[in-house]
């Protein structure tokens, strides 16, 4: 009788623990990590800190066939996953009045050394097992007839092909264009590998879109998300972006912006756009147990 009732006991948290696993979040809370100089000390924090993902901000000078075996191990010994390798190549300036003619593929000074770090970013994501590499591509022309979006649309192609043959998914960083410009965008290069890394203040600081609604018309397109808040433009100045300010502090609505991404499915990971060492360290480590309350309700 005592062996039923044990295994009866056994069975009813068995089930119990299934129920809780399969309710609970798949999403990873992630930071940008900066720090090639120690990659083992760095993984060791994240981990430490509770980080189960992470993006790598490309660093030309470092990466190279011992760096990216290095990033390998200490991703596998300290379960941290690099979702992608991030850079936004060349000369940029962030505001509405040069932003347009500096930023990413949209403008033809600068492309081919743009398109060779490109490429190089994409080859090192081979090497360190990386499945992705993000960037700002440009102020996406919003008329899809007019030459320059013709002409972006043709070297996001060869750009996107170079990384398809390697096995490497491109995701376009948000915020430059309207979602619906994006979704054409993607649609129109037409490889299969180019996704979206969703900057939810982003699309705000640009005034492109709400980021609840972007969410919603992306969809499926999302394969990595930054955790970021901001606001939209000062009306008074419509020359600046709008300012970005500390998680919860801004228009991005997290709870319902989370909400929606695990009634879509979405399984990636939410990464903070911050780094850990410093003078953010509190605020990353708070903004990481902030987040991960959202995503375990």
């Amino acid at each position: 009788m005592k062996t039923k009732f044990s295994l009866l006991i056994l069975a009813v948290m068995f089930v119990f623990s299934e129920a809780m696993a399969q309710g609970k979040s798949k999403i990873t809370v992630g930071v940008i990590q900066y720090d090639w100089t120690n990659l083992d000390k760095s993984f060791k924090e994240l981990h430490d800190a509770g980080f189960g993902s992470c993006q790598l901000n490309y660093n030309a000078k470092a990466a190279n066939k011992t760096s990216a075996e290095q990033v390998k191990a200490v991703s596998k010994k300290y379960n941290i996953k690099v979702t992608t390798l991030v850079g936004v190549p060349g000369h940029s300036v962030w505001n509405f009045r040069q932003g347009p003619a500096t930023i990413g593929l949209v403008p033809t000074e600068g492309r081919a050394e743009k398109l060779q770090t490109y490429h190089n970013m994409i080859d090192f994501c081979v090497e360190a097992g990386i499945p992705a590499m993000h960037s700002h591509f440009g102020f996406i022309p919003e008329d899809p007839s007019c030459a320059q979006y013709k002409d972006f649309i043709e070297v996001m192609k060869s750009l996107a092909g170079y990384a398809k043959d390697r096995g490497i998914m491109i995701y376009f960083e948000t915020g430059q264009e309207t979602p619906t410009t994006l979704i054409r965008a993607i649609k129109d290069i037409g490889t299969g590998n180019v996704f979206i890394n969703c900057d939810l203040a982003n699309l705000l600081m640009y005034g492109k879109a709400n980021s609840l609604d972007a969410v919603k018309l992306f969809g499926n397109l999302i394969k990595d998300v930054h955790a970021k808040d901001g606001k939209y433009p000062d009306p008074k100045n419509p020359y600046e972006l709008g300012e970005e300010v500390n998680i919860p502090l801004g228009e991005v609505n997290f709870p319902l912006v989370i909400k929606q991404l695990k009634k879509q499915g979405y399984q990636g990971a939410i990464t903070i756009e911050c780094e850990l060492d410093g003078n953010q360290h509190d605020y990353v480590i708070k903004t990481r147990k902030y987040l991960q309350g959202l995503l375990d309700n």
